[in-house]
């Protein structure tokens, strides 16, 4: 790099990043990237996030919490390095990631374990930064060893991040980046971008919930649009559903799918709906008027597809169409999907009360993604990613949202707070191996064990969510378009008497959220109590849902 380009990009960066940063400008600031001005993301060092204003302003010191990544740090060789080092591993999280404290200490370990992984798949490359998904290059993987069956995760846990330059470089790369270095709309996606359904456009819209970044969301309508158009070209039937082999849901071995077998699969009929319904959305934030009505009216024709095609009355559950024309005979835990994207109409909650259930979904390790019951359950084998019954951490990521949902959502009786929140703990605790924080492909339901055993490619499994699961669910931060925060937590009454999630960038506040049953923990009285930049602005003696107005 010559001098002057480089005192260029110098005089950029110090543009970009004054010493005196306003919150709602720097959001703004992260729709910029490093290939908007034709450089590697490397020199930008970018990765050493501005300091917020308040950033050590909340209830909590990051310190306290150094010891964990201390840990972690210990218990590997760390035989591969992308963008932050473990070495830097600390300094990222404690300027990037929310902070979080309950009485759980195995639970709270799990937390910043999740992030620390996550941080590993952070990745240099010349088109940008990207996400991985297996941490060792794998052969069904495209470009930089990128695959996209789990964007709509990276994009839901990421959305928390402080620095949200990462998700916009990611996002960036699988929309418009197939050809290289490209600042304008005149690249294209990634050829791989379609080897998996996915709900990233949904993904998108709720990441804009939480950071309010409209001119980033809206500049990608067009894309969002034609990505829409090239799933109904593949994958649409003459019915109105959509169709998927089981292992382009990244769900292969299923009991109710194959590898060549074209079901209409509540996978990615829920996510086509989904993706609708945010698309027509954006459109309405453009000013796209007959955009917005054409794409809500896809997302209402699913719907009812959905309902009237793939719920089974009898079995009181939402199943896969086989190309026979029949429904399977399988309650999979894909038939919980629906309520990931708040699809189902009242009348269908009956299907949850298989969550709970021994021959149902419930073991001893975790969420089932088919039914203990079936006679095909466990049948496939081992070792080849089988979806017939054992834990799948991806889909108890998609299950927890969708529980979340019907808990905030709907009126109904068959699962509780108490339910999701021993589901969750059941979670944290099956991310262990030889007695230290772990997470992989997929485990044995009884044993904990994880069946793709001393692989190498299965550690550090970047293939699922958790601190979204902590944020939005347990401790129910519920991201809305408008200025009204609402916090609904999930914590049973009289499970722990205190907990604290700080150092949240919500709308471009840092939001702190604290219970404390008697007010001795924190020293700010007792209840439940939201503060934005610092300043209460609601209270209640009880853990019950709030609202507040953001200033």
């Amino acid at each position: 790099m010559s001098a002057i380009t480089k005192n260029k990009l110098v005089a950029h960066c110090r543009s970009q990043y004054p010493p005196k940063i306003n919150r709602r400008v720097f959001l703004k600031s992260t729709a910029l990237t490093t290939a908007s001005v034709g450089m590697p993301v490397s020199l930008f060092g970018y990765h050493k996030s501005p300091i917020l204003p308040n950033h050590r302003e909340g209830i909590l010191r990051p310190d306290s919490f150094k010891h964990y990544v201390s840990y972690f740090n210990s218990m590997e060789d760390e035989n591969v390095v992308n963008l932050i080092s473990n070495a830097q591993s600390w300094t990222w999280m404690k300027e990037n990631v929310p902070l979080f404290e309950c009485p759980d200490k195995a639970f709270e370990e799990i937390y910043y374990y999740r992030w620390w992984t996550f941080r590993k798949h952070i990745k240099q490359t010349p088109d940008g930064v990207v996400l991985t998904e297996f941490i060792l290059p794998v052969g069904h993987a495209g470009k930089y060893n990128t695959i996209s069956c789990a964007l709509g995760h990276h994009i839901n846990e990421g959305r928390w991040l402080h620095n949200q330059k990462y998700l916009n470089n990611y996002i960036l790369f699988w929309f418009r980046k197939s050809e290289g270095l490209l600042t304008e709309n005149n690249g294209g996606p990634q050829k791989h971008f379609h080897k998996y359904s996915g709900w990233h456009t949904d993904s998108l819209y709720n990441r804009y919930l939480a950071h309010q970044d409209k001119e980033f969301i809206v500049d990608l309508l067009s894309d969002l649009v034609s990505d829409y158009e090239k799933w109904e070209q593949e994958k649409l039937l003459d019915n109105g559903l959509f169709w998927q082999y089981d292992v382009r849901d990244g769900m292969e071995e299923s009991i109710s799918g194959s590898r060549n077998a074209q079901n209409a699969r509540p996978t990615i009929n829920s996510y086509m709906h989904a993706n609708a319904k945010a698309i027509s959305k954006i459109a309405e934030m453009a000013g796209k008027t007959d955009v917005a009505l054409e794409y809500a009216n896809k997302a209402a024709n699913l719907k009812s597809l959905i309902q009237n095609m793939l719920w089974d009355d009898k079995a009181k559950f939402f199943k896969v169409r086989l190309e026979n024309g029949e429904l399977s005979d399988a309650r999979e835990a894909i038939g919980f999907i629906p309520w990931y994207f708040n699809l189902p109409d009242s009348g269908y909650e009956q299907a949850w009360t298989q969550l709970i259930d021994p021959e149902g979904f419930s073991a001893p390790y975790g969420i089932t993604t088919a039914e203990r019951r079936h006679h095909k359950f466990r049948s496939h084998g081992v070792g080849t990613c089988e979806w017939d019954g054992a834990v799948w951490p991806f889909a108890t990521s998609q299950t927890l949202v969708a529980m979340a949902n019907l808990l905030n959502n709907y009126e109904q009786s068959y699962v509780t707070r108490g339910d999701y929140f021993n589901a969750l703990k059941t979670y944290a605790k099956s991310q262990h191996k030889n007695g230290k924080p772990y997470i992989g492909e997929y485990l044995d339901e009884k044993t904990g064990y994880w069946l793709k055993g001393n692989s190498e490619r299965s550690r550090y499994y970047n293939h699922s969510t958790f601190c979204d699961l902590v944020i939005t669910g347990l401790v129910g931060l519920r991201p809305r378009a408008d200025e009204i925060i609402e916090v609904n937590p999930l914590l049973p009454p009289n499970t722990w008497d205190w907990l604290c999630l700080d150092n949240i960038l919500y709308h471009g506040q840092l939001i702190t959220i604290l219970w404390d049953k008697t007010g001795k923990k924190y020293g700010k009285g007792s209840g439940l109590r939201i503060f934005a930049d610092s300043k209460e602005i609601i209270h209640s003696n009880t853990l019950k849902k709030v609202i507040a107005r953001l200033s």
